[in-house]
């Protein structure tokens, strides 16, 4: 942080706020997942001292440190013909990816991706198939697109902020169902237990 903070004194909006612009920059810079970074946002505003503030953060080099280079290529489609294809990891992404399923199933879990713009969109295509994307809470899920015989619809809280990440998912479907998952970081499980888990929990919200 630019500023010194007192680990014995009790942080402020502005300086929680820093934090989190800092962590923003690591995640563009390949420091952080896109789950490593909503969970540690939620330590930030969630900070009462500031020693607890430091500790979000206090793995991390300085900011002023060059961006990462990990060497891995960036993932720019995902493809299912008459199967079941499952991408997750520590995937690289660019501004724009595309998933393609046909008469097949994908899990697309981006959960532990880098993204290196503020703002991606990722393209979703189903003829007679099923895509699940899995999202971390905390990251601003912009579902949309169209449907012809067949759901698109998205589960989970929406609770992140103004500041957070953006990634738009832009759902085309033709017979086929596409599923955005907003999954908390503390949720664990195969994916038919998220999945039930968070429409459990869907269902328990009032109407």
């Amino acid at each position: 942080m630019n500023r010194v903070v007192d680990p014995s004194q009790r942080v402020s909006d502005s300086e929680r706020e820093e934090m989190v612009a800092l962590l923003r920059t690591d995640l563009l810079a390949g420091r952080l997942t896109l789950d490593e970074f909503a969970e540690r946002v939620e330590r930030a505003y969630g900070a009462r001292l500031g020693g607890d503030l430091i500790k979000v953060r206090e793995d991390l080099p300085d900011v002023a440190a060059a961006p990462e280079s990990n060497g891995r290529k960036r993932t720019r489609f995902t493809v299912a013909f008459f199967g079941h294809t499952v991408r997750r990891g520590r995937l690289r992404l660019r501004r724009r990816t595309a998933a393609l399923s046909v008469f097949a199933d994908v899990d697309l879990d981006l959960r532990e991706a880098e993204i290196e713009e503020p703002s991606i969109v990722v393209t979703v295509l189903a003829i007679f198939g099923n895509v699940d994307v899995y999202l971390p809470e905390g990251v601003n899920a912009a579902p949309g697109g169209l449907t012809i015989f067949g759901h698109q619809r998205d589960w989970g809280r929406d609770t992140a902020q103004a500041t957070a990440p953006r990634v738009r998912v832009r759902a085309l479907s033709l017979f086929g169902t596409i599923d955005v998952w907003r999954v908390p970081h503390d949720m664990r499980g195969r994916y038919g237990e998220i999945t039930r888990q968070l429409q459990r929990r869907q269902g328990e919200l009032p109407a």
